[in-house]
């Protein structure tokens, strides 16, 4: 009756085994190390690299705990945080441009586990330390940059036409154009119609000009879908950082919170996240008495004196954008038939028509690649127009460095802003403080855990042992279905572990009890394992379905911590009902289903009424 086929504890033994190789990797910790990157197909990470390294080191005097390939990468071991930073210097100055050398922790797992995917869990914010940013969205210049893109595209459409448009005339949320006469007007109004569709309200105002306005629905929808592609250029941004586990999300209408955990270099992480890289490309006006009157203060309309790139000299550029860094498709650094660095564009159909048309009409004029870097605007480079360019290939030269080609193209690459972003708040949470966060959450757990199983050992005896025994099953298991999952362990995620151990101890309680009733009304020992445990089973599923859909809830619509802690809790109930039930009875199995003559069992005492004669079936 109460006994278990073979294969089941076979299967809770060969459970328990993995659970423990896959929990084992989060108690050896991490490791100081450098790691070397490239974000250039012509250079190669590979063992002469290595050995570069390993010698500029050893001339140094900084020894290294072991190197390493990883996912593209080479990783240097470092005893110290001290040797680390100083190994960072020493890589930095061996190896030049080209490479991206980045601080980093990586687990000290040994690589037979790392082998079989047995690593340790993320650690949150609050645990690892790291940076915490919120990033506001300029609104406004979204907006903005909105009514730009129309009023180029109209400018296009009547070169086409070859309509003649007078000054354009910029106000918040609309734009009008004047044309040569009312005739004009409306072909434009009934082209421009059919392609600009919802994005924008067209009317005709009296006379000959067209108005192109945006309404509070459409200003909405622009809002959003800045914040939405921010942050989809953060993620890409952050990706090439190499932060693992980063978290990244919306927090109120017009702000990003974005959090890095067990990042060091902090100020490379907000001079990335930071900056708001965008290409423009505009045409510049070689006037001579243009420039001039630029030159002493006063710029034309429609043009604006920029420097170039490396502080030489200036350039009179148009103020009307004609491309933007969204049809940029690739951006990767490279190299000019003079050995010079740049940067290698490949844009998108729609960006390839417009740059063809903009360089057949422009021939012999100059058109210039502008930059614009934290509010910034800079002519990287302001060619010639020799003949049309197609094919959607485009490469930008000037007075840049290797290096700065590379962040150059990390950025236009990772995705241009749909509008600049400033940082409002900023936050460090170092190491050390991350390290107090986890050993008080552990001694917590632990403290709670011994608490539970003292007192389950002396109200429940033997049946109070098993239940403790059943409960370190259940702390096992979770630990390792995390660590197996990659999940993100936070502060709330150890609260959600102290919760699930009550909630499984409470499931070995209502078996307990069920059992101490059916002994309480006279049924053999053994009936009444088989009955505590059958009757508790359906009181148990009720009580922690309840507790799952609550659980269900937070993780779809809770964000950030509250996401880790229903994970934690999610999973703890699906373990804990295991561990309690299948576990526990395992071991009652084995140590009562043996006795075929039992007589009694320990489970503490069995309360009967005073007026009850019935014989006792339980010993103490």
């Amino acid at each position: 009756m109460n006994r278990y086929p073979l294969w089941k504890y076979l299967l809770i033994a060969v459970l328990v085994v993995i659970s423990c190789i896959y929990t084992i990797p989060n108690f050896y910790g991490e490791t100081p190390a450098v790691q070397v990157s490239t974000n250039r197909q012509a250079i190669v990470i590979d063992d002469v690299l290595a050995q570069k390294i390993n010698t500029a080191l050893t001339q140094a005097n900084i020894k290294t705990e072991g190197d390493f390939f990883d996912d593209g990468s080479l990783k240097f071991r470092f005893a110290s945080t001290e040797e680390q930073i100083k190994a960072r210097d020493v890589i930095d100055q061996a190896l030049g441009d080209g490479y991206i050398i980045a601080l980093n922790l990586i687990p000290n797992t040994p690589t037979w586990m790392s082998n079989i995917n047995a690593r340790p869990m993320f650690l949150g914010l609050d645990l690892r330390g790291g940076v915490h940013f919120t990033l506001e969205v300029d609104m406004k210049a979204a907006q903005q940059k909105t009514l730009d893109r129309i009023t180029g595209d109209i400018r296009r459409e009547a070169a086409k036409q070859k309509l003649m448009m007078g000054e354009v005339k910029l106000t918040d949320n609309s734009v009008i154009i004047p044309f040569q006469d009312a005739a004009a007007a409306q072909e434009m109004f009934r082209s421009m119609s059919r392609q600009l569709g919802q994005e924008a309200t067209l009317q005709l105002l009296e006379g000959n000009q067209l108005q192109a306005s945006l309404t509070e629905a459409q200003l909405l929808q622009i809002s959003s879908a800045a914040v939405s592609q921010n942050m989809n250029t953060l993620h890409n941004r952050v990706n090439e950082l190499g932060v693992a586990e980063p978290v990244i999300q919306q927090a109120g209408s017009n702000r990003i919170v974005v959090q890095l955990p067990g990042v060091q270099d902090t100020a490379k992480a907000k001079d990335i996240l930071g900056r708001t890289a965008t290409l423009e490309v505009r045409m510049v006006s070689d006037d001579p008495a243009l420039v001039q009157q630029a030159m002493l203060g006063t710029a034309p309309d429609g043009y604006e004196l920029l420097p170039n790139a490396g502080g030489q000299g200036s350039t009179l550029v148009s103020k009307q954008v004609e491309l933007t860094g969204d049809n940029i498709q690739d951006a990767q650094p490279g190299f000019t038939e003079n050995n010079q660095a740049s940067v290698n564009l490949v844009l998108d159909s729609s960006g390839s028509d417009i740059f063809a048309d903009l360089t057949r009409a422009n021939r012999n004029k100059r058109m210039a690649m502008v930059l614009i870097d934290q509010g910034n605007a800079e002519v990287v480079t302001a060619p010639t127009i020799n003949e049309p360019i197609t094919g959607g290939r485009v490469q930008i030269s000037g007075s840049m460095t290797a290096a700065e080609a590379n962040d150059t193209a990390l950025l236009l690459r990772a995705g241009s802003l749909a509008a600049p972003m400033h940082i409002i708040e900023e936050r460090t949470i170092g190491p050390s403080l991350g390290a107090d966060n986890i050993t008080k959450g552990f001694h917590s757990t632990l403290w709670g855990f011994i608490a539970v199983a003292v007192f389950m050992v002396i109200y429940y005896r033997v049946f109070g042992v098993f239940s403790v025994i059943a409960l370190t099953f259940n702390l096992l298991f979770l630990i390792a279905l995390l660590s197996i999952l990659q999940a993100t362990l936070t502060l709330p995620g150890i609260a959600a572990i102290a919760l699930t151990l009550g909630m499984a101890i409470d499931s070995n309680v209502l078996v307990n009890e069920r059992i101490r009733e059916e002994l309480r009304a006279g049924l053999h020992p053994h009936i009444a394992i088989s009955k505590g445990y059958e009757h508790a089973w359906a009181t148990i599923v009720d009580s922690n379905l309840t507790s799952l859909i609550a659980g269900v809830a937070l993780l779809i619509f809770g964000s950030g911590p509250v996401r880790g802690f229903a994970v934690v809790h999610c999973l703890g109930i699906l373990t804990s009902m295991f561990s309690s039930v299948v576990c526990s009875r395992a071991l009652v199995n084995l140590w009562y289903g043996r006795q075929a003559r039992l007589k009694s069992i320990s489970i503490g005492q069995v309360w009967r009424p005073e007026t009850d004669t019935r014989p006792a079936v339980e010993k103490e």
